[in-house]
């Protein structure tokens, strides 16, 4: 089934396939070294590298699945606090798509290439600027700033049907609904909390008729969703690994 269609009824709108999450096998691999151990030495390297090589290009995938009949997005969680979409920074001169590709497979992709997916690259949705070597970005470039430090790309990575992840050891994979991230900035910053505005326009398509999910499953949701909203719970679903393929299997919150 293809994740991708253009809705011809309705003005060539872009429709996405979200299948349910329960399609995909997680497990885990080695540990994902990073490279800066505080937020000022990477606004130290980033510096550097941009006397070297210029500006920084970078690329973020918006990777989708559905749960109790509602969008979610796959989310890496590092620390206790620090949310981050699958991607990151281009080589010089590397082609955005080329680029996105590696870095998803360097993300989430098992070390035996043949398991791994072939990984779909969407619509841009965003982009957003960085003017200084600070932590602010911005969706559009300000009037003054010749010379932007970075610009970061979002693309819709629709997923295949079924696949199988390999996470790192260090990191957490979080399947987290769309009303959770939505003006949540507190939580997940500027970006990751407008993820929702951003696939506004795009009509995102279940495998499987709502009518198929059963009617617990939608009242867990809204009750979920419901809880949210007062404050008592987050609605976030942590993605287990799966029995014999990673770690002993994480708990689903």
């Amino acid at each position: 089934m293809d994740s991708i269609t253009r809705d011809h009824q309705t003005s060539g709108q872009t429709a996405y396939t979200l299948f349910p999450i329960t399609n995909y096998t997680f497990g885990t691999k080695a540990p994902k070294v990073e490279k800066d151990t505080s937020v000022k030495e990477r606004l130290e390297r980033m510096r550097q590298k941009y006397e070297k090589e210029g500006p920084r290009f970078s690329v973020e995938g918006i990777l989708l699945v559905q749960e109790h009949g509602h969008p979610h997005v796959l989310l890496l969680q590092i620390g206790n606090t620090f949310f981050k979409l699958p991607g990151g920074r281009l080589r010089p001169g590397e082609d955005e798509i080329a680029g996105l590709k590696r870095k998803l497979t360097n993300n989430l992709s098992p070390p035996n290439p043949g398991l791994g997916p072939e990984w779909e690259v969407g619509e841009c949705i965003g982009v957003y600027w960085r003017p200084n070597f600070e932590t602010i970005l911005y969706p559009y470039l300000p009037p003054h700033i010749t010379r932007p430090k970075e610009c970061k790309k979002l693309f819709v990575s629709p997923l295949p049907e079924k696949c199988y992840f390999a996470v790192p050891k260090n990191l957490r994979l979080l399947a987290v609904p769309l009303f959770e991230l939505y003006d949540n900035v507190q939580r997940y910053g500027p970006i990751i909390s407008a993820i929702p505005q951003m696939l506004s326009r795009f009509r995102l398509n279940f495998a499987g008729e709502r009518e198929s999910v059963p009617r617990a499953l939608l009242e867990s949701a809204e009750q979920q969703q419901q809880q949210h909203q007062q404050g008592q719970q987050s609605a976030m679903v942590e993605v287990p690994p799966s029995a014999g393929i990673g770690d002993q299997a994480l708990p689903v919150h």
